[in-house]
């Protein structure tokens, strides 16, 4: 059910224009109009799910299989490279709409972009307990 306060929402119901570049019966995409490179998509489902803890599992994989074809086209038409998908969920992930959405992101220079984190490696040995917290969560 569209949630009408989601901008996103309604550009699946055609009440918000966008530039639509790809649409099936489960995903539209759309170029961001915040653009980080040119050709900046958002790939979202067609119903409403707030992030990746409410998005069942077989709607974020049709998104993700728009999200592919998306990449595809955007590389094929723009000449890039390289693609980038991003995801956030939760405000402290950085998430700013609140509809589930993936960013595929054309690269076109190693530097059009700056990652949002820094590249510290630790020793595997020193992550054991950390995987050990991880697996044993249900």
């Amino acid at each position: 059910m569209p949630v009408m306060s989601c901008v996103f929402c309604r550009i699946v119901a055609g009440a918000e224009p966008s530039q639509t570049i790809h649409e099936d019966e489960h995903a539209i995409a759309f170029l961001n109009p915040a653009q980080a490179t040119r050709g900046h998509a958002l790939v979202v489902p067609r119903a409403h799910h707030r992030d990746l803890a409410e998005i069942p599992v077989e709607t974020a994989a049709h998104v993700m299989r728009a999200a592919v074809e998306v990449s595809r086209r955007l590389a094929g038409a723009l000449g890039a490279p390289g693609v980038n998908f991003w995801h956030a969920s939760g405000e402290t992930a950085w998430q700013s709409v609140f509809h589930f959405h993936l960013h595929v992101v054309p690269r076109f220079e190693l530097t059009d972009l700056t990652p949002p984190w820094t590249e510290v490696v630790h020793p595997v040995e020193s992550l054991a307990g950390l995987a050990e917290e991880i697996r044993g969560w249900r």
